[in-house]
């Protein structure tokens, strides 16, 4: 738990201080990245995208022209904010898992006045970066950051011993990054988080055009590409590993028959790469799988949402039908 922005007790929200707060380390990460390049087919968890330089990139990605989800997500929230925050409620505890510090997080800070908010995010100095600037604008709001992998249960006390509703907030594409089997497992710990009068707000992408996804996955400017590639520069950085940056290509595919988005890091040649004192081949043209992106149809995330416990009470989607937002509610 950091302490630098606010240490507060945020209304009907206490933290679990007997327990440690949850911190991707060191550790975790070499042996994940050991483990990924060890597997038959290379892959590494698309959570560790997300250091402070790839979190940073991955701002830069919203605004490129090509990925679509940003803006129209946007363009949802502002068309129909006034149901949306009439159906959240006001003076909730408002949890955001991969916080944010941009439009969406603060139309919500702005016109659901929760009581207390706590963004949630693997990457520490992001956080810090991101709960600093948010506490400068909202000075009157209780901001208590969490550094933790929210893919895991969050260190909070069980819901039923607080006095305030939670709102858990969720937006982008980022539940698509999850197989369906873990989006459940997700979903399920949150509803848990939430309590049972407990809400969330997601952003759910659909199912479409092949060419307008691939396209949102590989811009023209290449920075979905320096994003994906970050990944190694983090490995070298932190892990004592010796990729060659240029030796790997960036490519994005639908994989039409899973429904989603398929991100790679391709080797342009044989070679040997050394992570943590390990050796690991590479022939000509092997990948590494670094990140999905499942995309969903209104029925598809209905039926795994209802497995969560979660009950789906109101979508809002554009024109054209690209994105959906959700509001969930306990069930």
């Amino acid at each position: 738990m950091s302490s630098d922005v606010s240490l507060c007790s945020p209304s009907g929200l206490v933290l679990d201080r007997d327990e440690p707060t949850e911190v991707a380390g060191e550790n975790s990460f070499l042996e994940d990245v050991w483990s990924g390049l060890a597997s038959d087919g290379k892959t590494l968890p698309c959570k560790y995208l997300y250091d402070e330089v790839g979190s940073r990139l991955f701002d830069d990605i919203c605004e490129v022209p090509e990925y679509y989800v940003t803006r129209t997500e946007i363009a949802i929230l502002q068309e129909n904010l006034d149901e949306i925050v009439d159906r959240l409620g006001t003076a909730a505890t408002l949890i955001e898992p991969g916080a944010g510090s941009g439009l969406k997080t603060r139309l919500l800070l702005e016109h659901a006045k929760p009581s207390a908010y706590v963004p949630v995010d693997i990457s520490g100095a992001y956080l810090a970066g991101v709960a600093a600037t948010l506490q400068a604008d909202f000075p009157e709001l209780c901001i208590e950051p969490l550094a933790a992998d929210f893919t895991k249960p969050l260190p909070l006390v069980a819901p039923e011993l607080d006095g305030s509703p939670r709102v858990l907030y969720f937006p982008g594409s980022t539940i698509g990054n999850f197989t369906p089997e873990e989006a459940i497992r997700l979903l399920a710990q949150w509803r848990h988080v939430a309590g049972e009068e407990g809400k969330l707000l997601i952003g759910v992408d659909l199912e479409k055009d092949a060419r307008v996804l691939e396209a949102a996955y590989d811009d023209a400017a290449g920075v979905t590409a320096a994003f994906n590639r970050n990944l190694l520069t983090r490995i070298n950085r932190e892990l004592d590993g010796t990729f060659d940056l240029e030796a790997f290509t960036h490519r994005a595919t639908y994989n039409r028959r899973r429904a989603r988005v398929e991100m790679h890091l391709d080797a342009s040649s044989r070679q040997t790469v050394h992570v943590g004192g390990r050796a690991f081949e590479f022939a000509a043209g092997e990948s590494i799988h670094t990140e999905n992106s499942h995309k969903y149809s209104l029925a598809r995330f209905e039926r795994i949402a209802s497995e969560a416990g979660w009950r789906v009470d109101r979508v809002w989607s554009d024109a054209d039908e690209l994105f959906s937002e959700q509001l969930l509610v306990a069930s």
